[in-house]
C-alpha cells in the first residue's frame, strides 16, 4: 500500500513552523509496511488544496492530512474533502458534546461560535475522538458500497485520514486510533527490531553489515545515521508477531556478535541517556557533571530520564578558568602548562567533581565548539572529555566536525557514551 502526507497550513510554506508531523508519519508507516512516495505542503487555499488532494488520491491507496482542522475561516481540510468527495458535512454529536465538555472543563464562560464548525464530520466517516484538544480527527472510505452515502463518488477503494496539526494532539491520535487501523488494511504484520549503536561511525557500520544486506530477503536491514549514532533496523514480514520475532533474532543476534558493546539498547523506545540512567542506578552509582563547551547540555540530557534524581547529585558549569579552580579545584599550574582544553584539565575537572561532590562517579569536559577559538594546535572541534567511576579516570579526546550546535550535541553524546563504556568496564558487564 502507498501513503501520501499532504501538511495544510500557510504557515509551514513560511517557515514559520517545522514541519515534524511528516517526519512522523513516514517513520510510522515504515514501520507499519506502508509505502510513501510524496509528501507535500499546501497552503490555506480551497484551490490548491483540492487541486492536491486530488493528485495524492489518483496516485496513493492512503491520505493523510494533518492540519486545517481548527475553528478558524482558513482552516479548509474538511471542506475542501468533502467537496473532493461530493459529501455533505454534517453536525456529530459525540463530538459537539465534547466540545462543550472542552470548555467547560477549562471554566469558561461562553463558548466561541465558530468552534462548532469543528464538531462537523464528512458524512459516513469514523470520527476519532481528541483527548487533547478540541477537533477530532476523520477516517474516511471512498468506498461506494457504503450505504451512508448517497453521492456520487470519483475514488473507490481509497482512505483519507484527517489530523489536527498539533503534535501534541496528532502523535496520540495516530498511536492510539490510526495505527491499529492501518494494521488492519495489511495483508499479514510487519515486525522490526532496533539496534543502536554509538561509537562506530555510519560508514564503518555500513561497511560492518554489507554482506547481510547484500544477502538480505526476509527480513531486510537498514541503516539510519544519526547524530552520533547509528541505528539499524531489522524488519520482517510475517503472518503473526511471533513468527516475526523468530525471523528477526537470527539478524539481532549477528549484530551483537558482530557490534558487542558498542550496542547500547535493543528497545527502541530507549535513548543513550535512558541506558546511562539505568545503569548508574542498578549499580547505586551517584553522578555529578562538570562542563564548559556543553554548558549543561549533559546534565539537561541526564534530567530528561524519569528517575534522574535517584542517580545525578549536582552538576557545575565551569566556563571559566576560574571557575573551573574555584569549583572544581583544577590546579593553576595545569590550566597554566597545558590550558583549558587539554586532557590534563578534563582530568583534573573530573577529578574534582567527584571529590568536591563525594559521589563515586563523574562525566566532565571541555573543548572549543567555535566558530572562533581554534587554532592550528587546537582547532575548533578538539573535545576532552573526562570520567571517573569508583576512582578510576578515563579521558578522551575527539576531534569533532559541524556548527556550534553540532560539537555541543555530539560532545554530550560521546561522554554519555564514555560514561557507558567506564561502567561496564568496572561492573564487567
Amino acid at each position: 500500500m502507498i501513503a501520501e502526507f499532504i501538511s495544510v497550513g500557510t504557515e509551514i510554506l513560511l517557515g514559520n513552523i517545522v514541519n515534524t508531523n511528516a517526519n512522523y508519519l513516514a517513520v510510522k508507516c515504515a514501520e507499519l509496511g506502508i509505502s510513501n512516495f510524496y509528501q507535500v505542503s499546501v497552503g490555506d487555499n480551497e484551490d490548491r488544496l483540492s487541486q492536491t488532494l486530488n493528485m495524492a488520491l489518483s496516485r496513493s491507496d492512503i491520505v493523510i492530512l494533518t492540519g486545517g482542522l481548527g475553528p478558524t475561516k482558513d482552516d479548509l481540510t474538511k471542506e475542501v474533502t468533502a467537496k473532493v468527495l461530493q459529501r455533505n458535512l454534517i453536525e456529530d454529536a459525540r463530538s459537539k458534546e465534547r466540545i462543550m465538555k472542552y470548555f467547560k472543563d477549562r471554566k469558561f464562560d461562553a463558548i466561541p461560535e465558530n468552534n462548532w464548525k469543528q464538531a462537523l464530520i464528512i458524512e459516513g466517516s469514523l470520527v476519532i475522538d481528541n483527548h487533547n484538544g478540541t477537533a477530532p480527527g476523520l477516517i474516511v472510505k471512498t468506498d461506494e458500497s457504503n450505504d451512508v452515502v448517497s453521492h456520487m463518488n470519483p475514488y473507490n477503494n481509497k482512505v483519507i485520514i484527517l489530523l489536527p496539526g498539533p503534535p501534541n494532539e496528532l502523535i496520540p491520535m495516530f498511536e492510539s486510533d490510526i495505527i491499529p487501523f492501518l494494521r488492519k488494511l495489511q495483508p499479514g504484520i510487519l515486525y522490526s527490531e532496533m539496534v543502536k549503536i554509538c561509537g562506530i561511525g555510519e560508514s564503518k557500520a555500513e561497511i560492518m553489515v554489507q554482506d547481510l544486506i547484500e544477502q538480505q530477503t526476509n527480513p531486510t536491514i537498514a541503516t539510519y545515521a544519526k547524530n552520533g549514532e547509528v541505528h539499524i533496523r531489522i524488519t520482517a514480514a510475517a503472518d503473526s508477531e511471533e513468527n516475526g520475532k523468530l525471523l528477526v533474532k537470527p539478524l539481532v543476534d549477528e549484530l551483537k556478535r558482530r557490534f558487542t558493546t558498542a550496542i547500547y539498547t535493543t528497545d527502541e523506545s530507549e535513548n543513550l541517556e535512558d541506558v546511562v540512567v539505568s545503569m548508574l542506578a542498578k549499580h547505586h552509582i551517584r553522578l555529578t557533571t562538570a562542563e564548559s563547551c556543553t554548558g549543561g547540555l549533559i546534565a539537561g540530557r541526564i534530567v530528561n530520564v524519569p528517575g534522574a534524581s535517584a542517580v545525578l547529585g549536582e552538576g557545575f558549569i565551569t566556563y571559566s578558568n576560574e571557575a573551573k579552580q574555584k569549583y572544581l579545584k583544577v590546579s593553576a599550574q595545569t590550566l597554566m602548562k597545558y590550558g583549558a582544553v587539554s586532557k590534563e584539565t578534563a582530568a583534573e575537572m573530573a577529578q574534582g567533581a567527584a571529590s568536591v561532590s563525594e559521589s563515586n562517579a563523574s562525566l566532565a569536559v571541555t573543548g572549543i565548539a567555535g566558530p572562533d577559538g581554534g587554532t592550528e594546535e587546537k582547532p575548533v572541534g578538539l573535545v576532552y572529555i573526562g570520567c571517573t567511576v569508583n576512582g578510576k579516570i578515563r579521558v578522551k579526546e575527539c576531534r569533532l566536525k559541524g556548527n556550534r550546535q553540532k560539537i555541543r550535541d555530539l560532545t554530550v553524546i560521546y561522554a554519555l557514551d564514555l560514561l557507558r563504556n567506564a561502567i561496564m568496564e568496572e561492573y564487567g558487564i
